[in-house]
């Protein structure tokens, strides 16, 4: 039996009837053997599990709204995992393992917008949205950096596909998007297994406004007209529409400003989260890359933005897209380049390389190759520079642009690479949450001067409390705020 959801000026959405809990159904075993196959992984790729008390909260939330998702034994079906990502981001494996980052978390105000986050996820498993993709398809969750940037892409799409598209640690992710009619039945979902929960469905309007206006924000701090997870890096397109679609929905429920927001208790839970990088993965500032762990920087051209994985840097700019990473080295440069050319094709496609050739970087002893690829998209220049940093340990630029261009976009970059200090390593600190109570005279002004930001203090403070500019803060109010902290041991 199928039930239909009419909303007034919505379109109707059509959702397996388990999926609204009136059959309890059970998940394919296959689906969740594979899960608990990949869950290792997929926790190692996104920068590792958060544990303590704050990521039993979040599977405590998490149970809450899932048991209303008609999965029978829904508390041993579904895991919740908090990832140490700096990357705004959640998603589902169709096993029943929910995950969520750290980072999207600090863009919460309460309690109800994480249950509708988690709850908009536990639907995407319950109405068996990844089964609508292909068995081969799935398989490339959670396949490594180098096996998604550079080997699916040479046999279908070619190189030139891969530039249009974008490459980065999450491209992985690609194959766990939903369609349009797909997100709206999550967000539809989360709102009714929230609702059922206890908390206010307008928790889901607001926590995708929020993400709207981080949205706006990061492209006002880039000057740039993308996103600040590229859409190619998302598992959930955003819009002003589909806010106002869950506000329509919330209230439909007759139940919108009722239920729980737990803010106090949330917020409590946030105390001392890292934002931004985790600085044992490195840290970007600006357009500069440091780990103060492995003791290097290098810096990207103007108007290049990176993005920070736990196993490589992804580059991407207007003139090609690059990926700084390190692999396995037995003190032989040309050895190196080459199995990274052969990762990069996955051992599929060959990419005539010319020989490499002996440089020295900031005194380091370097090697570089430069090789074509034609596609159907037209030809390709693939670069490799590889730096020996130590007798067993190599690093790595891999660089696509079009032909011709070869290493000349990069440049600059590949020449910054460079060994830090001990003080400069010392000197790096995470940024953290601290929630702290409005006194009388307290003003966004005023408490967005304690933001350990360079620029637009007043506008990231704005955003990370879902205010305006025309809020008015009372005393006695919690709010965020991010401050310097001390690097965990």
């Amino acid at each position: 039996m199928r039930t239909n959801w009419v909303l007034a000026g919505i379109a109707i959405i059509t959702i397996p009837a388990v999926a609204l809990g009136q059959a309890p159904g059970y998940l394919n075993q296959r689906d969740v053997a594979e899960a608990q196959r990949d869950h290792p992984q997929v926790v190692a790729e996104f920068g590792g599990a958060e544990t303590g008390a704050r990521a039993g909260y979040v599977e405590g939330v998490g149970r809450r709204v899932a048991a209303y998702s008609g999965i029978a034994n829904s508390a041993q079906t579904y895991h919740f995992t908090t990832l140490n990502s700096a990357v705004e981001n959640a998603f589902a494996l169709p096993g029943g393992y929910v995950y969520i980052t750290r980072q999207l978390m600090g863009l919460m105000n309460d309690e109800s917008e994480l249950a509708f986050v988690l709850g908009h996820e536990t639907g995407h498993i319950a109405a068996r949205h990844a089964q609508a993709r292909e068995a081969a398809q799935r398989r490339n969750s959670i396949m490594g950096v180098l096996g998604i940037l550079l080997g699916s892409v040479v046999g279908a799409g070619g190189f030139g596909n891969m530039i249009s598209q974008g490459a980065a640690q999450y491209a992985q992710m690609a194959t766990l998007s939903f369609s349009r009619d797909q997100e709206y039945q999550a967000d539809t979902l989360g709102i009714r297994y929230m609702l059922s929960a206890g908390y206010d469905p307008m928790g889901s309007a607001t926590m995708l406004d929020n993400l709207v206006r981080a949205d706006a924000l990061e492209t006002r701090l880039q000057g740039r007209d993308s996103r600040s997870t590229p859409e190619w890096a998302r598992t959930h397109p955003l819009s002003t529409n589909r806010t106002q679609r869950a506000q329509a929905e919330a209230r439909a429920t007759g139940r919108a400003g009722q239920g729980l927001r737990n803010r106090d208790q949330f917020l409590a839970q946030l105390q001392g989260i890292y934002v931004d990088d985790d600085p044992a993965q490195g840290v970007i500032d600006g357009r500069t890359f440091t780990h103060p762990d492995l003791r290097f920087q290098f810096a990207v051209p103007t108007g290049y933005t990176m993005q920070n994985g736990s196993s490589a840097v992804t580059i991407s700019g207007s003139a090609g897209k690059a990926q700084f990473s390190t692999g396995r080295f037995n003190g032989d440069l040309a050895a190196y380049i080459n199995q990274v050319v052969y990762e990069l094709t996955g051992g599929r496609s060959q990419v005539p390389m010319a020989p490499p050739r002996q440089t020295t970087i900031n005194g380091i002893p370097a090697m570089y190759s430069v090789g074509r690829a034609n596609t159907s998209s037209g030809a390709v220049d693939v670069s490799v520079m590889a730096y020996q940093w130590a007798p067993d340990r190599a690093y790595h630029f891999v660089m696509l642009t079009q032909a011709g261009a070869g290493i000349g976009p990069f440049a600059s970059m590949v020449d910054s690479l460079r060994r830090i200090t001990p003080q400069e390593a010392s000197s790096i600190r995470p940024k953290i949450i601290d929630v702290v109570t409005v006194k009388p005279g307290d003003t966004p002004q005023l408490l967005s001067r304690r933001m350990a930001y360079h620029e637009f203090q007043l506008d990231r403070f704005l955003s990370l409390n879902g205010l305006t500019a025309n809020s008015r803060l009372v005393p006695g109010q919690r709010v965020k705020v991010v401050t310097y902290g001390t690097r965990r041991t």
